[in-house]
């Protein structure tokens, strides 16, 4: 049997006594872009590098290139990422009546783009669930499947209003939920906001992206937490920008770290990102924090994205402060939306609030407008529901008090984590998500995306590990707690065992 490139790949590590985080060091340190998936995608022969790739690889385990790569009768089906004009390239093996054929590859763009949220661990999990085995998904935040209703007068109202939304709404949506959400905006003490400033969005997933594309050039940074919402970090990489991770520090309840924001800041950064409340860890920044933040944005002319899906989801009687409220000298875009509030992910309506001083931001704002009128309009059906859902009853208040659900599953699942032998973890204040911290030493974990394979072969329990994050150190886990009680109880034994015997 030949070899493939995996099996040699794999034994030339071994050799050099290097793991995959090893590899992808070294590639930063050499201004490569080496991602922690396409690693993976490497080792488990899913795909072979691009020639640039394939050479750091030979030099860096030393080893001979031609010897790695293997001959093209090597027998390896796996495809290789090697480029050749407009991402196209020829292979012996690819004929079609005597004349080679092209092979088409992805865009070089997406070399450095991480979504682990739906990355390797959730395919294997997939393919599990194709086999016939059930598996329990702590991996993403989607209410609908543990339960969690709409609430009626919404799903009555939308309805209603479907033979009215049969066409395209205005780029930047409905008059009715525009004027909604800015008189949230109101209510929220954002400055200088009107109807022109409030733009809808196929959730604010889309809206990030947008953001991003707008105004990112290459090499242009962009400061944002680690750990972070990963979509927000590909959307920067994959506009051509470059994401400067800052720390939260797990110390100091997850705040960002002000003097490590400081440090990462240079003459190409544009703008800083803060997720509050935060995924994944779920904490929330009082009045104090922000408004370093906004002291530091100020110094250095920065605009500032913030990232309040969750704002709604606010527990222990704490308040949540829009960072735009205190600088309204500044260029702010504010993001929220109802997917999680309202438990209707899959509606997909957020929204985006431009905010402060606009007119140092009048170009950049043209450049959205742009990007907003080309993908000419986001969902009308959901946009319909904005007004409602703002002004009637807020429903999720009554999950997030004392006999609750979500307050009630937040304290069961910090009591049950933290009674774990080798595991620590901070109390969310906000959201349904919690950080755990692994004790690496104990359980000799190297690589985190392995232990999260290996808690789903052995468990059939899919979460997300620390890196998936964008978190450096293979030592955090992130826990959707959205099942019931009894659920996450069943789920937590089955940990607990599990970290009983595991030993990386």
């Amino acid at each position: 049997m030949n070899e493939t490139f995996a099996d040699r790949l794999k034994a030339a590590m071994e050799k050099q006594n290097k793991k995959q985080v090893d590899i992808i060091r070294a590639a930063q340190d050499q201004g490569l872009k080496l991602g922690k998936s396409h690693m993976s995608q490497y080792v488990s022969g899913k795909t072979v590098p691009r020639a640039a790739i394939l050479r750091f690889l030979a030099q860096t385990l030393q080893v001979d290139e031609d010897w790695l790569k293997g001959a093209e009768d090597s027998g390896s089906e796996a495809p290789t990422e090697t480029p050749s004009q407009g991402n196209v390239k020829n292979r012996d093996d690819h004929i079609s009546g005597g004349k080679k054929m092209r092979e088409f590859k992805k865009s070089s763009k997406l070399d450095n783009v991480l979504y682990d949220v739906r990355g390797p661990v959730v395919d294997a999990a997939t393919k599990m669930e194709e086999d016939g085995t059930q598996i329990l998904k702590l991996n993403i935040g989607n209410p609908a499947p543990f339960g969690f209703r709409t609430p009626d007068e919404v799903i009555h109202d939308m309805r209603r209003q479907l033979t009215e939304c049969e066409g395209y709404s205005s780029a930047n949506g409905l008059f009715s939920a525009r004027k909604a959400i800015m008189q949230y905006a109101q209510l929220k003490h954002i400055p200088n906001v009107s109807m022109d400033d409030i733009y809808t969005g196929n959730g604010v997933s889309e809206l990030i992206n947008l953001c991003m594309s707008a105004l990112l050039d290459d090499g242009d940074e962009i400061l944002i937490p680690s750990p972070d919402y990963p979509l927000w970090t590909a959307s920067a990489n994959l506009a051509g920008g470059r994401a400067v991770h800052y720390v939260c520090d797990e110390q100091s309840e997850w705040y960002p770290d002000m003097d490590d924001i400081r440090k990462k800041i240079t003459d190409r950064t544009k703008a800083i990102v803060i997720i509050n409340p935060n995924n994944p860890t779920g904490a929330l920044y009082p009045r104090e924090v922000l408004q370093q933040i906004v002291d530091i944005a100020r110094e250095h002319q920065l605009i500032i994205f913030s990232d309040e899906i969750y704002d709604r989801l606010v527990m222990d009687g704490a308040e949540h402060v829009s960072i735009a409220s205190l600088a309204p000298d500044l260029f702010c875009v504010t993001f929220s939306g109802l997917s999680k509030s309202h438990m209707i992910a899959g509606f997909r309506i957020g929204w985006m609030i431009l905010s402060g001083n606009k007119r140092i931001a009048a170009d950049y704002i043209e450049g959205l407008k742009m990007l907003s009128n080309m993908r000419l309009c986001s969902n009308v059906p959901a946009q319909s529901i904005v007004q409602t859902a703002l002004g009637g009853s807020q429903s999720v208040k009554n999950y997030i008090v004392p006999g609750g659900r979500i307050y009630e599953q937040r304290e069961y699942i910090y009591k049950a984590l933290t009674d774990i032998p080798g595991i620590s973890c901070v109390k969310p204040k906000a959201a349904f998500y919690i950080f755990p911290k692994i004790d690496i030493k104990k359980f000799n974990i190297t690589n985190d995306e392995q232990f999260a394979l290996d808690l789903l072969r052995d468990k059939k329990i899919l979460l997300i590990h620390g890196g998936g994050f964008n978190w450096h150190q293979p030592d955090h886990f992130r826990i959707v707690y959205l099942p019931r009680i009894e659920v996450l109880k069943e789920a937590m034994g089955k940990i607990a065992d599990f970290f009983s015997y595991y030993h990386q």
